[in-house]
């Protein structure tokens, strides 16, 4: 088993595991008359420095009378030097002459302490820790090879804690926005708790992404996200039987079903599941290039449907066994046919909705970040510190969607003015 034919991890991939990626014609790398990304000039730089000529020509004429004839640029783009800046707020007092009142001018209402962080320290050490991943120690000590500024761990955990709660409001119009829409992508993986195996479900599309920790893997954690119960859409997923406990629409990953079919014509020497294999990536690449006409949809569902009865003949039923109570253990190509044939409408969604994708992998692009949180940090804490970090991490993956700053974004929430994404798309 490996992860093109499972779901196994590539991590334990042999190194000589072919990829499911179809070799073209085409060289490697950037392919001539594709958009490239260059560093361009700044029309409005923050310093010019003036590089004078001086001495004088071979003919002997001084340069310094000579008038300048042209000016050639060249830019150097670099950060400046960090440093905190510093803000004294200094409260007068009066003392009234005639009845002694002693009146202070009140502070702001973000200054609450006598020595504080302000709002962008914040935003940078929330945004090193759940953008990218990085655990508290370190980012106490990026920011204090930054800055010089070391905050300690449970400084940046409050700094979490606040910014959950002031996302609450956004959490509610994500999960409205997200109940509206009319296709979602849905998946979970392990998430360790204090060292005990939880689960991060994710619910998302192109536009939101809202993500959720919680202790069950069923149908409770997919409730309390609060959103799929009430969505009557397509949810797109892997085929786990919990997902078809919700009253909606399915649609199956067929990137899962690419891999199950790969690993049954290699290692079980099942001819029909190459041929099914092959027949559903051509099908996908007439959608896909637009070049698929009814024709060639009517004939495909026929192959089909004749290729998974060859799949059904190729592993007949188990017969029970004398003395064992249950079913009988069957070949797993059977119950692939089988479950073909159950979600048939479900597997070839695709062919008939141009909204529905071939496969599951926003989903597992927008899980991807919490897998490598999983291998860098280990896990979390507390229940509490996973819930921030969904909550927050759903906030920024919405905001890159969109094409949003998500640096302004994490200083606006604590500076609690916080900017929204556009909920009506």
């Amino acid at each position: 088993m490996t992860s093109q034919t499972s779901n196994q991890p590539p991590s334990q991939d042999k190194p000589w595991v072919k990829s499911e990626r179809q070799k073209s014609s085409r060289s490697s790398g950037g392919q001539r008359g594709h958009p490239g990304k260059t560093l361009k000039m700044n029309e409005h730089p923050d310093e010019i420095r003036t590089l004078p000529i001086t001495g004088q020509c071979g003919c002997g004429q001084v340069w310094d009378a000579v008038a300048v004839h042209d000016l050639l640029a060249r830019q150097v783009h670099d950060l400046p030097d960090i440093r905190l800046h510093v803000t004294e707020y200094q409260a007068e007092v009066k003392i009234c002459p005639h009845c002694h009142h002693r009146e202070q001018a009140p502070f702001p209402a973000e200054v609450p302490g006598r020595v504080q962080y302000g709002p962008r320290f914040h935003a940078m050490t929330t945004y090193l820790n759940v953008a990218q991943a990085i655990p508290l120690g370190r980012t106490a000590e990026v920011m204090e090879a930054l800055c010089g500024a070391r905050p300690s761990g449970g400084t940046i955990m409050l700094n979490l804690y606040l910014a959950s709660q002031r996302l609450e409001g956004f959490e509610h119009q994500l999960k409205a926005a997200l109940i509206g829409q009319a296709v979602l992508n849905a998946d979970e993986t392990g998430s360790k708790l204090n060292g005990k195996l939880n689960w991060l479900h994710s619910v998302s599309n192109a536009h939101f992404t809202l993500y959720g920790q919680h202790e069950k893997r069923g149908y409770a954690a997919i409730e309390d996200m609060g959103v799929l119960p009430w969505f009557r859409g397509v949810v797109v997923h892997d085929a786990w039987n919990t997902y078809f406990q919700l009253p909606c629409e399915h649609a199956l990953c067929n990137a899962h079903l690419l891999r199950e079919l790969r690993c049954l014509e290699e290692q079980d020497a099942q001819n029909w599941a190459g041929e099914l294999r092959v027949a559903l990536q051509g099908v996908y690449h007439q959608r896909k290039t637009k070049t698929l006409t009814e024709t060639d949809k009517a004939a495909f569902y026929e192959r089909f449907d004749a290729l998974l009865m060859q799949g059904l003949e190729a592993n007949p039923q188990a017969p029970p066994i004398p003395g064992q109570p249950g079913r009988p253990k069957q070949h797993r190509g059977r119950n692939l046919a089988l479950r073909c044939q159950r979600h048939r409408d479900a597997v070839l969604l695709f062919l008939e909705r141009d909204d529905v994708p071939f496969d599951n992998n926003q989903a597992e692009r927008d899980i991807r970040m919490f897998c490598i949180k999983r291998k860098i940090s280990g896990g979390f804490r507390s229940l509490a510190g996973g819930a921030a970090f969904c909550r927050i991490r759903s906030y920024i993956s919405t905001f890159r969607k969109q094409g949003m700053n998500v640096w302004q974004g994490l200083v606006s929430v604590f500076c609690d003015d916080i900017l929204l994404p556009d909920f009506s798309r």
